[in-house]
């Protein structure tokens, strides 16, 4: 089983945003952080503290995965060619947790997580337990067929809150999955506005 480093909704509640889009967010009731004091009127962010708030936004909404794994994508990103921030959203994206997840295999990025360590996940017919593995284009994911039937999986692909992106071919009756190609920012579903750009000034200071 992984290890959560933080409940799911109290980075909603932190950020004051829904980023996954979920109907049971507690943001949906209240806008204001955790605690005793969240209710407290908030100064205007500065530079710095705009792009803290993306880059954990950001990092929040891909399973708030640790910050030397999120600092590593930074680094690949600059490194690639064209544009560092679409770059570092290509790399989010091809993280074999974030297809499950786009493909409606699991209802969350967190479960998606789990359930590839766990072993439910072939990757070109190789199962495949590495929630952070890259994905390339004309990868075929596949649920193991041994899994295809448990109430989570079924439960996800009737999920109405979200649908699946362009740039992959599924077929939910044999739960398999395609990408077609890396998507840019702007073709990413996310439910609130992300500003990868913003992460890069923020690893770049």
């Amino acid at each position: 089983m992984t290890k959560r480093a933080e409940a799911k909704y109290k980075i909603d509640r932190r950020m004051g945003q829904n980023i996954w889009g979920r109907s049971k967010s507690p943001v949906n009731r209240r806008e204001y952080g955790p605690g005793q004091h969240g209710q407290r009127r908030k100064g205007k962010l500065s530079d710095f503290g705009t792009q803290l708030k993306a880059k954990q936004k950001l990092k929040g909404y891909y399973g708030n995965i640790s910050e030397k794994q999120f600092r590593k994508y930074y680094a690949e990103a600059i490194r690639m060619k064209g544009d560092s921030g679409d770059n570092l959203i290509g790399l989010l994206e091809r993280r074999l947790d974030a297809v499950v997840y786009r493909a409606k295999f699991v209802p969350t990025v967190f479960a998606s997580r789990q359930f590839i360590n766990h072993g439910h996940i072939k990757v070109n017919g190789r199962r495949v337990n590495i929630a952070s593995y890259q994905v390339r284009v004309g990868d075929v994911i596949e649920v193991k067929e041994a899994s295809r039937q448990l109430a989570l999986v079924l439960e996800a692909s009737q999920l109405a809150e979200r649908d699946v992106p362009e740039f992959y071919e599924v077929d939910h009756s044999k739960m398999t999955a395609k990408v077609t190609r890396i998507p840019l920012p702007a073709e990413v579903p996310y439910p609130v506005i992300m500003e990868p750009n913003l992460v890069i000034e923020f690893y770049s200071r």
